[in-house]
């Protein structure tokens, strides 16, 4: 088990270096100058080059990457002066020369706009956006499983028909289109009725109380971003139960004369929960990623508005960090569904 744990870690830091790799070319590609998006049109060479040299965009691609690369891993060499001691908060381990190597946690660098840290402004957005997935997760897999169990224990009837649409319009359905419909149908139309806006975030500002907890704006971002799991969900939930139902432990258990309530609660829906916990575990961190559009259109003030807005403005920094985050968190999910596999049914480390 220990080496196919680290067969997986080693896996999945070689994931993260080509995503560095490649995050680095290709916003160092783009079209723009960041030094004149931060500085403005009418700037003076002077006040641009100050610029680039303070942001290290005055050396050659080459090292430029190599530097990128030495911010973000947790242990490189750094000049040991106070101004890094306050910039990377490390801990030394040992001294050459006028550098040292040492131990920190990945420096992200910081925005060309706001010129604050990128970890700051994540550490600011992520929560919410973690919010969004985690209730949107929630939301889709309680609807989820309960119509997939409806369809499956009236299969071929109208209930069936029904949420078989359900799920079909839900995957086809894009989410920023989806949102777009949703917004405007229950943050315009039925507003009245609904109490919902188009857009908003989940804390506003409140002249008396300061900042509060408005958690009517959650409600439309996270319908929309959990409609595509939702679909999903259903048709897994109604394949598994079906094909549970028509097991010898059910006909058994009918046998016995069991209420059908205990017999699809108890002995069918808990057997055929497998797929769909497997499915929940995926799309956790799909959500994440996928909630950069739904954030933008509803308003959200979580990490996919913070990207998109940075994207507009050429802030590079916080868009790769943005990015690499995402990225780690798929790798990381998915090197602990791995384990968890590994631990749950010893064959899968033979594979």
């Amino acid at each position: 088990m220990g080496i196919y744990a680290l067969r997986k870690l080693l896996y999945g830091l070689a994931v993260m270096a080509g995503v560095v790799a490649v995050v680095f070319v290709l916003f160092n590609i783009l079209p723009g100058d960041p030094a004149r998006m931060t500085m403005g049109q009418r700037s003076d060479v002077q006040s641009l080059e100050a610029v680039r040299k303070e942001f290290g965009l005055d050396k050659s691609k080459p090292v430029q990457f190599f530097l990128y690369v030495n911010d973000l891993s947790p242990i490189s060499v750094h000049e040991n002066t106070p101004e890094n001691q306050e910039k990377y908060s490390y801990v030394k381990l040992f001294k050459i020369g006028a550098d040292a190597w040492v131990l920190k946690k990945p420096y992200l660098r910081r925005s060309y706009q706001t010129k604050r840290d990128v970890t700051t402004i994540l550490s600011e957005t992520v929560p919410n956006t973690f919010v969004l997935a985690l209730t949107a997760m929630i939301f889709a897999t309680i609807i989820g499983v309960f119509l997939g169990v409806l369809s499956a224990v009236y299969r071929g009837t109208w209930i069936d028909k029904a949420a078989n649409m359900f799920a079909i319009l839900g995957i086809s359905a894009p989410a920023f289109f989806a949102g777009i419909i949703i917004a405007w149908f229950f943050g315009f139309v039925l507003s009245d009725y609904t109490g919902l806006n188009m857009s908003g975030s989940l804390f506003s500002y409140d002249p008396f109380e300061g900042e509060v907890m408005t958690l009517r704006n959650l409600w439309l971002p996270m319908i929309t971003l959990g409609l595509r799991p939702l679909a999903i969900i259903v048709q897994l939930t109604r394949s598994a139960m079906l094909d549970v139902l028509s097991q010898d432990y059910i006909r058994t258990a009918r046998a016995k004369g069991l209420s059908r309530k205990t017999i699809i609660y108890k002995h069918a829906l808990k057997n055929a929960l497998n797929p769909v916990i497997t499915a929940i575990s995926g799309w956790f961190a799909s959500l994440l990623a996928g909630s950069f559009f739904v954030e933008y259109i509803f308003g959200y003030n979580g990490l996919g508005r913070t990207t998109v807005y940075a994207l507009e403005m050429s802030d590079f920094p916080v868009v790769m960090g943005s990015i690499l985050f995402i990225a780690f968190v798929f790798v990381v999910v998915n090197i602990l569904v791995d384990l968890l596999y590994a631990w749950i049914d010893p064959r899968v480390k033979l594979a």
